[in-house]
C-alpha cells in the first residue's frame, strides 16, 4: 500500500490535484506482466474530464510527473506504468522481513477482540472420517489467520454428544455389544453396532421405538443410559485426541450439545417473553417473514427441542461468556439456509453479537466421486489416511535423502502437511475429490513442494554460515530477484485479505507462488558466489524462508528445516 500511495501522490500532483490521492488509490492496478511495470494507472476515467483521448492523457502525465522516486515511468497506450526503484524497494522489503521475522505481516486490526469459531464437531461414538477434515483444518487455519490480524480466536469443538442417535447406539450395544471388544477398539466397534442397527432397522422398524425409549431414559437421567453415554463420550474423546495431536490442532473448549441441555428452557422462555413464538400445526415457531425466510421450528408438536434450539442456547452462552467481536461457524455449505435462520432468530432476540454471526461454508469432500456416509458404512477414516500419508512420505524421504536426521518426524510433518495443504489450497466453497498420491508429490501445487522450497532455502543458509543480517546491504536490482521481492512485499496484504474473506486458500496460493518464484530464482542465480551482492542475496533467501514458514504455519502445516 505504501507504494500505491507513492504512485497516487505523484499522479495527483501531475494532474494539478484534479483528482485526490483518495480518488486515485482504488484505481491503481497491478499489471499481469511485469514488463508493463509494477503498478499502473488507467487514464480512461479522465477522458471526459480533460476532453482528450486516454492515450494522450497518459503521455501528458508522463511528461509532467516527478519520476525521482521511481526507476522510471512510461506511457503505454491509455496506461501510465510505474517501475519501482528496485534497489531501495528491495532494501525496504528485506529489512522489514528480517527485522520483524515471524511477526512480518502481523497487524492489530482485530484490536484483541474475541472470535468464537465453531469447528470440527465430530459425533461421539463415531470415527473422525475424511468428512470431518474440512471443518477441522479450515477452522484451525482461520483461527491462526485471525490471530495474525490482531483477534483472539476461541476454537470451540462443538461435539455431537446428544440426540436420538444415542438411543440407537445404546439399543445396538445392549443387543449386540461386548464390553471387552469396546475396551480394545472403542470407536470401530461402536460404529459397527451403529451401522448394524440401521441395516436391521430396515427390516425391523420396531427397533426405532426401542431406541426412542432409550433416548427418553437418557434425557430423564436413567442410571444405565447415562453410564453408557458417559462411557461412549470418554472413549471417543480419547480417540479424537490422538488424531488432533497428529494434525497439531488444539481447542479451547469441547462444550458439546449436552452442555446446553439445562439452558434450553431459558431459550424458550426468552423467546416467549419477547413475543416471538407462535404455533403452527401444533409446533412452536418463530416467524421470519421479514427476513424472507421460512419459519424457524423451535419445538416439535410433542415439545421436543431441535438443533436450532440448542444452537440459540449456544450462541447466547458464547455471547455472554466471550462478548465476541464475531461468532463463526465452519460448517458445510448445505447448511447455509439454516444459518440464515439462526442469525435471524438471534437478531430478533437482540443478542448483541448476532449481527456479526458468520457462516463459513465449504464444499464436500468426496473420494473417487462418492460422498462419505457413516450410516451406510461408506467411510474413510481420517487416522488411516494420515498414517498412510506419513508412510508414503517416509518412503519418499528414504529414497531421496536416506541420511536425513529425524526421518520419522519429518515424514510426519510432510505426510500430515500434504493432506492439510491439499485441502486448503482449494477455495473453501469448492468440492474436493481426494487423491492422496497427488497431494504427496514434490512437484506441482502441493504442500511438499512448498515445504521443500523452504528446506532448500535453509540448506543454502547453512552452507553460507552465520551472517548478521542487521549490518548487510540489502539492495538488489537484478531481474531474477525482483519477482521474489515483490511477492515478499505482498505478504501483509494477503494476510489481510485471507482474514477479510475467511479464506485460507489466499495464503496457500500465495505460498505456492512464492515457492515457485524462489525456485526459479535459485535455478538462475549463483547465490553463494563471493561478490559484493552475496549477502544481499542471502538476505533474500532468509526472508523467503521466514515468510514460507509463516505462511505454512497459518495453514497449520509444519516447515521442516531439512527434507
Amino acid at each position: 500500500m505504501e507504494n500505491k500511495e507513492l504512485v497516487a501522490n505523484a499522479l495527483s500532483k501531475a494532474l494539478d490535484n484534479e483528482l485526490s490521492v483518495e480518488d486515485i488509490l482504488p484505481k491503481i492496478e497491478r499489471p499481469k506482466d511485469s514488463k508493463m511495470g509494477d503498478l499502473a494507472f488507467p487514464t480512461f476515467i479522465l477522458a471526459k474530464k480533460f476532453r482528450k483521448a486516454p492515450q494522450q492523457i497518459a503521455a501528458d502525465v508522463v511528461e509532467k510527473i516527478d519520476q525521482s522516486s521511481f526507476d522510471h515511468v512510461e506511457a503505454a497506450g491509455p496506461y501510465v506504468n510505474f517501475f519501482l526503484d528496485k534497489s531501495n524497494f528491495s532494501e525496504d522489503v528485506l529489512s522489514a522481513v528480517l527485522d520483524q521475522k515471524e511477526n512480518y505481516g502481523q497487524n492489530e486490526d482485530g484490536k484483541g477482540g474475541n472470535v468464537t469459531i465453531d469447528m470440527s464437531s465430530p459425533n461421539i461414538a463415531k470415527p473422525i472420517s475424511m468428512g470431518h477434515l474440512r471443518s477441522t483444518v479450515i477452522g484451525n487455519s482461520v483461527a491462526e489467520i485471525l490471530r495474525k490480524n490482531g483477534y483472539n480466536p476461541i476454537k470451540d469443538n462443538h461435539l455431537g454428544d446428544w440426540g436420538t442417535q444415542f438411543g440407537k447406539l445404546i439399543t445396538a450395544y445392549l443387543m449386540w455389544g461386548n464390553e471387552e471388544d469396546v475396551k480394545k477398539d472403542p470407536i470401530n466397534n461402536l460404529v459397527k453396532y451403529y451401522v448394524k442397527f440401521h441395516k436391521i432397522d430396515k427390516e425391523q422398524p420396531e427397533l426405532d421405538d426401542v431406541a426412542r425409549d432409550w433416548f427418553r431414559k437418557l434425557e430423564n437421567g436413567d442410571e444405565q443410559a447415562t453410564k453408557l453415554w458417559k462411557w461412549f463420550r470418554e472413549v471417543s474423546l480419547e480417540a479424537f485426541g490422538e488424531i488432533y495431536d497428529k494434525l497439531g490442532i488444539t481447542f479451547d473448549t469441547y462444550n458439546g450439545e449436552a452442555f446446553y441441555n439445562d439452558k434450553l428452557q431459558d431459550v424458550v422462555d426468552s423467546l416467549q417473553e419477547k413475543g416471538l413464538l407462535s404455533k403452527s400445526q401444533g409446533a412452536t415457531i418463530v416467524d421470519l417473514q421479514k427476513y424472507d425466510l421460512n419459519p424457524a421450528l423451535i419445538l416439535k408438536s410433542d415439545g421436543a427441542s431441535l438443533y436450532i434450539t440448542r444452537d440459540i442456547a449456544t450462541a447466547i452462552y458464547r455471547d455472554q461468556t466471550y462478548h465476541p467481536a464475531m461468532n463463526l461457524y465452519v460448517v458445510g455449505s448445505e447448511q447455509t439456509y439454516y444459518f440464515k435462520q439462526l442469525k435471524a432468530v438471534l437478531m430478533e432476540m437482540g443478542v448483541p453479537s448476532a449481527k456479526n454471526l458468520h457462516h463459513i461454508p465449504f464444499g464436500l469432500i468426496t473420494v473417487n466421486g462418492k460422498k462419505l456416509s457413516t450410516r451406510s458404512g461408506r467411510i474413510i477414516l481420517l487416522d488411516e489416511v494420515l498414517n498412510e500419508s506419513i508412510a508414503i512420505a517416509k518412503k519418499q524421504i528414504a529414497e531421496k535423502n536416506p541420511d536425513l536426521p529425524n526421518k520419522e518426524e519429518v515424514a510426519k510433518e510432510v505426510g500430515v502437511g500434504a493432506i492439510v495443504f491439499g485441502d486448503l489450497k482449494n477455495e473453501k466453497i469448492n468440492n474436493i475429490d481426494f487423491n492422496l498420491e497427488d497431494q504427496l508429490r514434490f512437484e506441482g501445487e502441493t504442500g511438499p513442494y512448498v515445504q521443500y522450497a523452504r528446506a532448500r532455502a535453509e540448506s543454502i543458509l547453512r552452507k553460507a554460515g552465520d551472517i548478521d543480517f542487521s549490518n548487510v546491504d540489502k539492495k538488489l536490482n537484478d531481474a531474477e530477484s525482483w519477482n521474489v521481492i515483490k511477492l515478499l512485499n505482498d505478504f501483509p496484504a494477503r494476510v489481510k485479505m485471507a482474514c477479510d474473506e475467511f479464506e485460507p486458500s489466499v495464503i496457500a496460493k500465495y505460498s505456492l507462488r512464492l515457492a515457485k518464484s524462489f525456485n526459479k530464482y535459485y535455478a538462475h542465480t549463483k547465490i553463494l558466489d563471493d561478490d559484493e551482492q552475496r549477502d544481499a542475496r542471502l538476505a533474500l533467501v532468509k526472508s523467503v524462508s521466514i515468510v514460507l514458514k509463516e505462511s505454512l504455519r497459518l495453514l497449520g502445516v509444519k516447515a521442516p528445516d531439512e527434507m
